[in-house]
């Protein structure tokens, strides 16, 4: 399995960095079985985060064919208040960050690696937003944070209050710290429980929260 990992200016690392050591691990658990790799829409190159003391470097470009996994990180960036417009209103607030990225070559192929069958496109947190203003959730079950669900609902897409939600080729995750639980169900998932279990021990980290899905019955409240 080849996990590209995206980048876009003003990403936030630990969406990247947590699940990376994840899929990371799980390759080093079966004999190198799981390859990751980071990337951008535009190529090899240095990617600013949105802490301006790091940054991350793409070594190829993101390429839907090749990829088996594609993860799409969220971004960081001055919180929406109460008493402050401003932050929301802001370059630098994580809406306007996210949009951004999605006015960007990112979109068209995210939008091509969703067309394809063989290719799971996953999100942490923010990430499901660049997918929603990219026109490409509409209809779709998926979760990002909760700051970020009045524009999944704006943009078509079904809003599910969950820490996963596994949509068959798509598979998003909520808040910044969900790449973790995220990561060990996509092991569990296409690699199997013995590995995502040795992972969860060696991290010292136990997912959190029931993944939802199309699956089962449908309950009668919630």
């Amino acid at each position: 399995m080849y996990a590209q990992f995206v980048l876009f200016d003003g990403f936030d690392p630990l969406d990247v960095i947590a699940p990376f050591e994840v899929l990371h691990a799980a390759g080093m658990a079966t004999g190198g079985a799981v390859a990751v790799e980071l990337v951008s829409a535009e190529g090899a190159r240095e990617v600013p985060s949105s802490l301006p003391a790091i940054s991350l470097r793409a070594t190829a470009i993101l390429d839907p064919v090749r990829a088996d996994v594609i993860v799409v990180p969220g971004a960081a960036g001055d919180l929406p208040s109460d008493n402050d417009s401003a932050a929301t209103d802001s370059e630098n607030s994580i809406a306007a960050i996210l949009a951004r990225a999605a006015r960007t070559d990112l979109a068209s192929l995210l939008a091509a690696a969703m067309e394809r069958d063989d290719t799971l496109v996953v999100t942490v947190c923010g990430g499901s937003l660049i997918l929603a203003m990219a026109g490409l959730l509409t209809g779709r079950p998926a979760t990002t944070h909760d700051l970020g669900d009045p524009v999944l609902k704006a943009t078509g897409a079904q809003a599910i209050s969950a820490r996963v939600v596994d949509d068959g080729d798509l598979v998003t995750g909520a808040g910044v710290t969900s790449g973790l639980d995220v990561a060990l169900y996509l092991v569990e998932r296409e690699i199997g429980p013995q590995v995502a279990h040795a992972i969860e021990k060696v991290f010292a980290y136990e997912r959190r929260g029931t993944v939802w899905s199309r699956l089962g019955a449908v309950p009668s409240f919630g």
